[in-house]
């Protein structure tokens, strides 16, 4: 049985594709041993917390599905390499979201502390230099 409670800095929430929740200790290995886990990450989702001060070093795609991505404090710009260009999609306020489309390569700008919480289909997630 999961931890019924626990802290997002200390373990991050991990849905399997049956959407029963297991709480994972935060930690170095934490990407090695979620796939090691649950196998490859095939269908769960990963409920996470991180805290930025500057410009992501990199893209990310997530080919499985959408991706939430939700303010908790500081301010923060999205861009989305979408068809139509580059979209940028600021938050400024506790609470405002973006829902990153399936197959859409993302990453953030910000200069201040911000805290982000993400819901994320992390199977076959990938990565690029930004």
């Amino acid at each position: 049985m999961p931890n019924l409670t626990a802290n997002i800095n200390e373990h991050f929430i991990v849905l399997d594709g049956n959407k029963n929740a297991s709480t994972v200790p935060v930690g170095p290995t934490l990407y090695q041993d979620l796939d090691r886990d649950f196998a490859g990450f095939k269908g769960c989702e990963l409920i996470a917390q991180y805290e930025f001060t500057s410009n992501w070093q990199s893209w990310e795609i997530h080919p499985q599905g959408d991706e939430i991505v939700m303010l908790l404090s500081g301010r923060v710009t999205l861009l989305l390499d979408r068809p139509q260009g580059e979209q940028k999609i600021p938050l400024s306020q506790p609470g405002d979201y973006v829902i990153v489309p399936k197959n859409t390569w993302h990453t953030a700008h910000t200069d201040t502390p911000t805290r982000l919480l993400f819901i994320t289909p992390g199977q076959d997630t990938g990565h690029k230099p930004a």
